[in-house]
């Protein structure tokens, strides 16, 4: 209910003020399990990419952002859970597993923290990972305009993109490297589209 009333008030306000465009197909699948992937500019990012897609997000946001009580209480309420951003957080992952397996839709900003610049970042390995060990597909998302509060926002979406591994209990450090490298040059092209 929190989830829905906050979706609908959020999409309005991003129309109306901030003239949301949505390129791309924003309709999931209602029962299979996706990792959303976007580029990652703005604290805005998450609101206007779950606004975006028909389906909930559980995005994983940095731990830090729990421990302030308001902001913690309302992005949990969400469906946001903490990922702690140095070394492997073991308990974010099995999270993450367990939402993809029971077929729920998880974001994730592969880059870690937010561009300064617009440009992006060099990706974090964890969304390959999640995909190949889950055997889910990955969902490109290119967002552009959200900083600052004022100008047009533009959101693209791109087909899922699906990996297999040899093996998925002992996922290589080369296939990691090589989905995310597909990843990142695929957000990339979607930017290009909209950023013209």
């Amino acid at each position: 209910m929190f989830y829905s009333v906050s979706k609908i008030i959020c999409l309005s306000f991003l129309k109306l003020v901030r003239q949301l465009k949505v390129l791309g197909d924003s309709r999931l699948s209602a029962d299979q399990g996706i990792i959303v992937v976007a580029n990652h500019i703005s604290y805005w990012d998450p609101l206007v990419i779950g606004c975006s897609l028909n389906r909930r997000i559980y995005f994983m946001a940095k731990a830090q952002l729990f421990n302030y009580f308001v902001l913690g209480s309302i992005i949990t309420k969400l469906g946001a859970f903490p990922v702690q951003r140095e070394g492997a957080d073991r308990s974010s992952i099995r999270r993450a597993l367990e939402l993809l397996s029971a077929g729920k839709v998880v974001g994730i900003f592969p880059e870690g923290t937010r561009s300064k610049t617009g440009e992006m970042l060099n990706p974090h390995l964890g969304a390959a990972m999640l995909a190949l060990k889950g055997g889910v597909p990955l969902l490109p998302v290119a967002v552009s305009g959200t900083k600052g509060y004022w100008g047009r926002i533009r959101v693209n979406i791109g087909r899922p993109m699906h990996f297999t591994t040899q093996n998925r209990r002992k996922v290589s450090r080369a296939e990691m490297e090589y989905v995310s490298r597909e990843l990142m040059a695929e957000i990339g092209r979607l930017l290009a589209v909209i950023d013209k």
